[in-house]
């Protein structure tokens, strides 16, 4: 089931920050841009969760950068719950959630090492293109940039 949650709530944010131990282990310091999970709350932010029977199985969420373009933050599964489709599901959740709002694009931002490459794979198949630095994003080598319009 996806719903919208809490980021602060226990249990999301040990998965949290476990995501962002893996970009800090993975990418220099100043190519980490996940969110700390207390910016993951506030206006223009919507946050959800995949839970089955109750158990945490991944995040994801939606930042509106401008009326008409979004950026997908936070994507995360847990490591129990890999090469389940956890993480299509919340993708697939949070762009119908872009489409209803109305926004013409949404965009995000990933690590460019081999342990981002299933999460590449995942945009590419679900119709994202790479493109430049979009919103604050400057180059950086460790960063892939993706986006995708929306009907």
């Amino acid at each position: 089931l996806i719903g919208i949650d809490e980021p602060l709530r226990p249990d999301v944010l040990r998965l949290l920050e476990g995501h962002l131990a893996d970009m800090r282990a993975t990418s220099p310091p100043e190519s980490v841009h996940a969110l700390d999970p207390t910016a993951l709350v506030g206006p223009g932010l919507s946050f959800w969760t995949l839970r089955e029977d109750g158990a945490l199985l991944g995040c994801a969420a939606l930042k509106e950068l401008d009326a008409e373009h979004a950026e997908i933050k936070s994507m995360r599964t847990t490591p129990a719950a890999r090469r389940r489709g956890v993480a299509r599901r919340l993708l697939d959740h949070v762009l119908v959630a872009a489409v209803e709002r109305g926004y013409a694009r949404v965009s995000l931002e990933t690590g460019t090492q081999d342990f981002f490459a299933p999460a590449r794979a995942l945009y590419l198949s679900r119709g994202f293109v790479e493109c430049g630095p979009f919103a604050p994003y400057v180059p950086d080598p460790h960063s892939a940039f993706f986006t995708r319009p929306l009907p």
